[in-house]
């Protein structure tokens, strides 16, 4: 189905910035963030929740907003880098061409701890296919996060963001108090799907599948 046209969207700056801003940023990011949780859901296309509806393997749990954007609707590519827990560099851009499904999360999060088997199972299912994970940690330090790694049998990257560097890079996409989020990012690098809440698994496999096929 065919979203509603978005709001035109203006590039999103590079996850990496002077460390001066980084209290601004975080500012913006904490002071507004009932705003933007309500101007995200009112900005970024149609509630598709009933596409996936087949009793319950189709619920989107919780206050969930599961929300499909059409390709002529896109926004600008993403620009995120990070480092890794195992220290290794990101970015976004090293991903055009695969499709790629960033999950925003911390270890203490209960939605998190339950969406987590279900976000393991279907990047074991979609590897082979294009499709890329990885997981921004908005609390936690290395400890904490490879903790619920190992208890969940989490095997794709996640990255640090405690200075709100990357989620201020997702401004637009991810409401700052909407953990945990998906998003499914097309091979251009613009936000595809996305799904505000825990990530119902037939719902995110719908999303990745249409991706996967443009």
């Amino acid at each position: 189905m065919t979203a509603p046209r978005e709001a035109a969207a203006r590039p999103l700056p590079s996850a990496l910035s002077p460390r001066g801003a980084r209290t601004t940023r975080r500012g913006l990011l904490g002071g507004a963030g009932a705003v933007a949780g309500t101007l995200l859901l009112a900005a970024c296309g149609a509630d598709t929740s009933n596409r996936y509806s087949s009793g319950d393997s189709g619920y989107v749990s919780g206050d969930g907003v599961a929300v499909e954007i059409a390709p002529a609707d896109r926004g600008e590519p993403l620009e995120i880098v990070g480092t890794t827990y195992d220290q290794e560099e990101f970015s976004s851009a090293q991903h055009h061409g695969e499709v790629l499904v960033l999950n925003v999360w911390y270890a203490s999060c209960p939605p998190c701890r339950k969406e987590a088997p279900n976000l393991q199972a279907i990047y074991e299912e979609y590897q082979d296919q294009g499709v890329s994970f990885i997981g921004v940690n908005v609390r936690d330090s290395a400890g904490p996060a490879r903790a619920f790694e190992e208890t969940f049998g989490i095997s794709y990257p996640s990255m640090p963001d405690t200075d709100a560097e990357i989620m201020y890079a997702l401004r637009g996409q991810v409401a700052p108090n909407a953990v945990p989020s998906t998003l499914v990012i097309d091979r251009e690098g613009r936000v595809a799907a996305r799904i505000s809440g825990a990530a119902d698994p037939s719902t995110l496999r719908a999303m990745i599948d249409a991706v996967v096929a443009e």
